[in-house]
């Protein structure tokens, strides 16, 4: 029917069902804006390039102005406003830096707008693997001794593109990596979507900014007051083409850019540039005061960071009991409890950054989340294994193909025992832990092969190319021949 509007009608029922927000965005519908009268006037906001106003494309005045508060909070350089998330950010940090044909060390575990970007510039990705954290079987960070050894086999290299921290909140060793990226010539890019609020206190991990990187890619959206597709993007480096990025933001951002989102970015710069004391030491209460209530119950464990170095607002717990993740996330949102991801064994809470007596239903969240583990049957019995992990004993990778040289090539599915040598067409990502086993354009080994099999055997979930399931590889050709 023409007057049928599904989309919003089910939003307006999903908000009319007093949902508690565990997920981003961060200000957690509208209970996080401090300004009042954004929720009922937002609409008041959207408006357009009006004289007075200003404009995103080439600020001089009240955008200007905002934008230089940023980088004054920030301490970097330039900052800019983004209206179309950390992904344009991405493509315009990495577009913006390297050039075609150029290698660059990339974190595996990296979204798909790096993976993009990369793609776009026609750059060649050399791929790092971050460590495998086994306690919470997820992809953890890139270490130093693996950035050494990259170094050592790739000393050409002077691009390195990081992602930090990880979705889990961790940030391993940022400082250390940095610096030494820095003392071998590498410029070190990091897409640090999920730690626009490190700067806000030292109750926060380091930010990449603070860490001296040189470009920093940041989603407002995820954890501040900001609207989603808020983000930030920040030059921190006398290394960098400020023209080339600011070119490349202007190609790749709206022309017709969100008075809301922009009102909103400003909104959240103010937002944890008050963050005090006082404000940490309420957070830190009700924090410490969720977990310690999630540790009460018996199905469950509240995961805690190596030597205590994470974001404490990502707050993940773990099934101990026969029930994955998945099963238990979608239990909570039965009784309105919603959280930010699940994977097989991890359900990951996403707090609020509140500040010093607001008020958020915390206590409800916790009463419904105790029903839920209630209502599992006596026969739901407890887990000691601890799955299998995907490291493969290659933790640095060239591809053997490159993006032009793939477009030229045909493909065909093999049985894994006849996948040896070739050159993979396709991604093949087990989930968890979300890291590629196998990028398109990186040659099969037998490790790939025994690590697959087991991940299969075993029941593995699999992103990407679900031919796996079957035993199959999909692997590129010669398009006349058919052969390798």
């Amino acid at each position: 029917m023409k007057s049928n509007m599904p989309l919003y009608a089910r939003l307006k029922k999903f908000q009319q069902q007093q949902n508690i927000s565990f997920h981003v965005p961060g200000h957690k519908n509208g209970l996080l804006f401090s300004e009042q009268g954004w929720r009922e006037n937002i609409l008041n906001y959207d408006v357009t390039e009006l004289n007075g106003l200003d404009d995103l494309h080439a600020p001089e005045e009240i955008i200007l102005h905002a934008q230089e508060l940023l980088a004054e909070l920030y301490g970097t350089k330039k900052s800019y406003f983004l209206v179309n998330g950390s992904t344009v950010g991405n493509l315009a940090m990495i577009l913006g830096t390297v050039y075609e044909g150029q290698q660059v060390f990339v974190q595996r575990n990296s979204h798909k707008s790096v993976m993009n970007a990369i793609k776009l510039s026609k750059a060649k990705p050399i791929l790092i693997d971050p460590d495998y954290n086994l306690q919470w079987e997820v992809a953890g960070s890139v270490s130093s001794v693996t950035l050494k050894r990259a170094i050592q086999l790739y000393p050409a290299v002077k691009v390195l593109i990081l992602t930090s921290p990880n979705y889990y909140g961790m940030v391993g060793e940022l400082v250390e990596i940095i610096r030494l990226a820095h003392e071998n010539g590498i410029i070190v890019l990091v897409d640090e979507a999920h730690g626009a609020h490190f700067i806000g206190s030292n109750y926060f991990p380091i930010s990449a900014v603070e860490a001296g990187a040189d470009i920093i890619v940041q989603s407002a959206h995820k954890t501040l007051p900001a609207l989603t597709m808020g983000a930030y993007l920040h030059v921190n480096s006398t290394l960098i083409e400020v023209e080339k990025i600011e070119k490349y933001l202007s190609i790749l951002q709206s022309s017709s850019p969100s008075y809301p989102i922009m009102a909103s970015l400003d909104v959240a710069r103010s937002y944890i540039g008050t963050f005090n004391r006082d404000d940490k030491e309420y957070l830190e209460i009700q924090i410490a005061k969720f977990r310690g209530e999630l540790s009460k119950i018996p199905h469950i464990k509240v995961l805690e960071y190596a030597e205590g170095i994470g974001d404490p607002l990502k707050i993940t717990i773990q099934s101990t009991c026969s029930l994955s993740g998945f099963s238990l996330q979608k239990m909570l949102e039965e009784e309105g409890v919603y959280t930010e991801l699940a994977d097989a064994k991890n359900i990951l809470f996403v707090f609020p950054l509140l500040k010093k007596e607001m008020n958020y239903p915390i206590d409800e969240a916790i009463k419904r989340i105790k029903r839920v583990f209630e209502k599992l049957p006596d026969n739901t019995y407890f887990l000691e294994d601890k799955g299998l992990s995907t490291n493969i004993d290659v933790n640095i990778v060239e591809l053997k193909l490159s993006e032009e040289e793939q477009l030229c090539r045909g493909k065909k599915h093999v049985l894994f025992d006849w996948a040896e040598g070739y050159i993979s067409a396709e991604t093949v990502i087990p989930y968890p832990p979300g890291i590629p086993i196998l990028m398109p354009g990186e040659e099969i080994t037998i490790n790939h092969i025994r690590q697959l099999k087991r991940l299969v055997q075993a029941g593995a979930k699999f992103q990407g190319d679900i031919s796996v399931y079957k035993g199959m590889l999909a692997i590129y050709t010669d398009k006349e021949s058919g052969e390798k």
